[in-house]
């Protein structure tokens, strides 16, 4: 947990109706592997619809990834207007865990995919602030400091 008890958020995606999360469980990494620390962390969708969760971990290269991620959406997101393909990125990568898919069309679509557990996928549409991705910078670089990475 990061100081004060507080769940670090390294994915806070919230429309006012419904909300798209991503929290560290710790700032201490439940073991280090091949690919790096590997970090304990849940995937929240809170709307009236459904409020679920689902465990998931992440290692330090898929916070860099993240980052990658922003920036390819940023891209995206800038080109919708005048591209019909529509961007599609898995976070963290698919098959080893529950992921994330960011499908960049209008309005944001999150798919929640706990495709090696239970097999769902939960569609959230988000109409975000234009503002969204520069504060989910902020919060990737929160992450980071704590991480110390």
């Amino acid at each position: 947990m990061a100081e004060g008890g507080e769940l670090l958020e390294l994915i806070g995606l919230d429309s006012g109706t419904q909300s798209v999360a991503v929290r560290l469980l710790s700032t201490s990494p439940s073991f280090t592997g091949v690919s790096g620390r590997y970090f304990d962390a849940e995937i929240q969708i809170r709307s009236d619809f459904v409020n679920a969760s689902v465990r998931t971990g992440i290692f330090d290269e898929d916070i860099e990834e993240w980052g990658l991620l922003l920036d390819a959406l940023e891209e995206a997101m800038g080109d919708a207007a005048e591209d019909d393909e529509v961007f599609a990125g898995d976070w963290p990568r698919e098959g080893r865990t529950a992921y994330l898919r960011f499908v960049a069309e209008d309005p944001l679509v999150i798919e929640v995919r706990d495709a090696p557990g239970t097999g769902i996928c939960v569609q959230v549409p988000l109409a975000l602030d234009d503002d969204w991705i520069a504060e989910a910078g902020v919060r990737l670089r929160a992450v980071r400091e704590a991480l110390g990475a």
